[in-house]
């Protein structure tokens, strides 16, 4: 069985399809024994699915630097 560690590592992995079938599995059954892993991977769906449902992006280099323009001039 995987550690608690291990298991958070599969999950994050898991969200972005980057896991293999394998590790889904060690992750699932780790999930069955511990109650507070399994509890993570379900907010971490959560919280995967609002950040895609709103649409987040990054600002460019271009933005940020406009941004720190504007921050220093009203210092």
């Amino acid at each position: 069985m995987v550690s608690c560690e291990k298991a958070t590592l599969i999950c994050n992995k898991a969200q972005y399809g980057e896991a293999s079938f394998v590790d889904i599995l060690r992750m699932k059954l780790h999930h069955l024994i511990c109650k507070t892993c399994a509890k993570h991977s379900s907010c971490n769906t959560q919280l995967t699915s609002l950040c895609q449902k709103a649409k987040l992006r990054h600002l460019s280099q271009a933005e940020k630097e406009k941004m720190k323009e504007t921050l220093s001039q009203h210092r």
